[in-house]
């Protein structure tokens, strides 16, 4: 069973996955589709058709505009935003108010345990790789691998990260997890776990 608080907005065509919980506030849209035990935090928005995998962790106040893509275990932190228009305009070129079939949406697509820190922005289209980590604040404006871990404006891989989280350490070419000696091998650019 899942739960919503009275406060949320979920609409009747959404479908909430069992153990899911929608917190004070928070939007979600019409045919959105939410996993097993995912949790959309205060303030959180949802657009129409998102789909989301299990166990995802929306925090408070993120804005995840249609048409994203989240596989299981994704964290999406505080005030993240997802964009979706590729040359944003409220009019068009006579004047006229844009309607919604004068634009394409374009969404973000994050890969599993794909980690976005707080008040990060990923400027679709884009896919986040499995297991990456977005630092917070960080404008994502291409697509990142798995495993990579990226900051600044715009992202650019600053290093590796494992399953757990932690950056890794390279030793004897080998990149290794601090928390779970876990290790990848990194070839053409790419990460892979052993």
């Amino acid at each position: 069973m899942s739960f919503v608080a009275e406060s949320a907005d979920v609409a009747d065509s959404a479908k909430l996955g069992e153990g899911t919980k929608v917190w004070h506030l928070a939007q979600v849209r019409e045919d959105a589709s939410l996993g097993a035990n995912c949790i959309i935090g205060r303030g959180a928005y949802i657009g129409t058709g998102v789909r989301m995998g299990d166990n995802c962790k929306i925090q408070n106040h993120a804005l995840v505009y249609e048409p994203a893509k989240l596989a299981d275990g994704v964290f999406v932190g505080p005030a993240v935003v997802f964009t979706n228009d590729t040359y944003p305009r409220a009019i068009n070129p006579d004047g006229s108010l844009k309607s919604a079939s004068d634009w394409e949406p374009v969404g973000v697509t994050l890969e599993e345990g794909a980690a976005i820190g707080a008040r990060a922005v990923c400027v679709a289209p884009v896919r986040i790789g499995a297991w990456a980590t977005v630092a917070a604040g960080a404008v994502v404006t291409k697509d990142v691998p798995d495993f990579a871990l990226v900051a600044g404006v715009p992202a650019r891989r600053i290093g590796w990260v494992g399953k757990a989280g932690a950056p890794l350490r390279e030793e004897d070419g080998r990149w290794v997890c601090p928390l779970t000696s876990e290790t990848y091998t990194e070839r053409d650019g790419s990460l892979t776990a052993d």
